[in-house]
């Protein structure tokens, strides 16, 4: 009776400590020299994201009009977000959210969900080394980009290096003023269709 007891205590204990570990976010392969992201800290996290981002926009033609919003940190995550400031119609969001996601699709993302919804459509997905990205439309039809990495080695994060390709607003950013001949037209694109 003494073994048996001993020997569900000691299930337990790994299960609450299995339980722990899945609570940390730290995701196997990442960190001590387990995988990629063994020697990445929080600010090559940052530029990681920044690219990822960059890649992604260089991948919608013609141009969109984009602005850094802003950088947050977890105790061992960095998220990146950035605004779209080119009217994109509800005619075109479809087209605009199919480019990205066959775009990340080429990249080797995994795509995790794909909501088609006319209120706020969105676009969620993981890139093999384990960051999160995502687009969605929001308020006013303003899209919205987000990479989160995994967990990473701590550090400070600088602001991106790289300048926005839109103008720079104090203060509260504005909702979508840029209009494209293309993204803003309010008719489908030729031989798209009205979903991702």
């Amino acid at each position: 009776m003494r073994h048996v007891t001993r020997t569900i205590r000691l299930g337990c204990a790994v299960v609450v400590a299995g339980v722990l570990l899945a609570g940390c976010g730290l995701p196997l392969g990442t960190k001590n020299g387990r995988g990629p992201l063994a020697d990445m800290d929080m600010q090559g996290a940052a530029e990681r994201a920044d690219g990822m981002l960059y890649e992604t926009v260089g991948a919608l033609k013609p141009e969109i009009e984009w602005v850094h919003r802003a950088t947050t940190t977890g105790s061992c995550d960095v998220t990146r977000y950035w605004t779209v400031m080119t009217i994109v119609s509800e005619q075109r969001r479809g087209n605009f959210l199919g480019v990205v996601e066959r775009f990340w699709k080429a990249s080797g993302y995994r795509i995790d969900m794909v909501n088609p919804s006319k209120e706020m459509p969105e676009v969620i997905a993981t890139s093999k080394d384990g960051f999160g990205i995502s687009v969605m439309f929001g308020y006013k039809g303003q899209a919205f980009f987000e990479v989160t990495s995994p967990c990473v080695e701590e550090s400070k994060v600088a602001a991106p290096s790289k300048v926005a390709n839109g103008r720079a607003y104090e203060g509260e950013i504005p909702t979508p003023n840029v209009r494209s001949d293309f993204w803003s037209a309010e008719t489908p694109a030729p031989g798209s269709t009205s979903s991702p």
